[in-house]
């Protein structure tokens, strides 16, 4: 069996073939690939969801790939080599863990954390915000900039003052939507939904992942009631409310 170094040089060895012989693998620039590597990073967030482990193993050696393509690329670029992107994140490791490689002690894994951002402000960041990409999806950056805050100390003591602060939100929502602006009522809905959001790390909740469960639950569903509708010799535009939402029921006790 390949110890894990030989099998990585493979997949290096490999890379550099394909570079060379390959027509489509020549083509390839950082811009041409940046969309494809996004594509496989939500099937790997996917697998992760399914808790699909074969897929999950299937993904990681995409992404692999991926990165290894990039550092061929900055290679022939003359901007860094897979060494250096390699000892790179070495070196910071062992930096922002002074716990493991110092003489730093820690109580807790928020220690870390809290730890892990002064070390980063020290490094010359200008805010503890730096470094949530500005092209995350709006759920998942609310969640990051929230934890991000957290290490300076913003942050809630109790999951009953994050409750109430949805109530809050939800009231202060209503009273937009009364008011008719559509505007201040899409300002609202965004402070709602990131309270909620705030609500779902206190509950120790992924929000992104919750919804997708969510979503994923709600296509089976559905699905199921088209089936049901055939069944009957329906389709669902020809029905009710009422029909449609009896077969919802239908599909919702067929799942238990």
């Amino acid at each position: 069996m390949e110890s894990t170094a030989e099998s990585f040089l493979r997949l290096v060895r490999i890379m550099d073939d394909l570079r060379e012989k390959c027509p489509w693998d020549k083509k390839q620039t950082i811009h041409s690939l940046r969309q494809l590597s996004i594509e496989e990073l939500y099937e790997l967030a996917d697998a992760i969801t399914e808790e699909d482990w074969k897929g999950i193993k299937e993904e990681l050696g995409d992404l692999f790939l991926h990165l290894v393509f990039y550092a061929k690329i900055g290679t022939e670029q003359g901007r860094f080599t897979l060494s250096e992107v390699l000892d790179g994140i070495s070196d910071k490791l062992v930096a922002r863990h002074p716990h493991i490689y110092g003489e730093v002690t820690v109580r807790d894994e928020e220690d870390v954390k809290r730890n892990w951002e002064r070390l980063k402000l020290k490094e010359g960041k200008k805010s503890v915000l730096e470094g949530v990409p500005v092209s995350l999806p709006a759920l998942v950056k609310a969640m990051r900039l929230q934890e991000k805050a957290k290490q300076v100390g913003f942050e809630w003591d109790t999951t009953e003052q994050v409750k109430e602060k949805v109530e809050e939100e939800t009231r202060e929502l209503a009273e937009a939507v009364a008011g008719g602006d559509l505007g201040k009522v899409e300002e609202e809905w965004g402070d709602l939904l990131f309270s909620m959001v705030n609500y779902a790390r206190f509950l120790k909740i992924d929000a992104e992942n919750a919804l997708e469960k969510t979503n994923k639950k709600f296509i089976r569903r559905f699905t199921r009631m088209e089936a049901l509708a055939a069944e009957r010799g329906k389709a669902l535009s020809e029905m009710t409310l009422a029909d449609m939402d009896g077969l919802w029921n239908e599909a919702k006790r067929s799942e238990q």
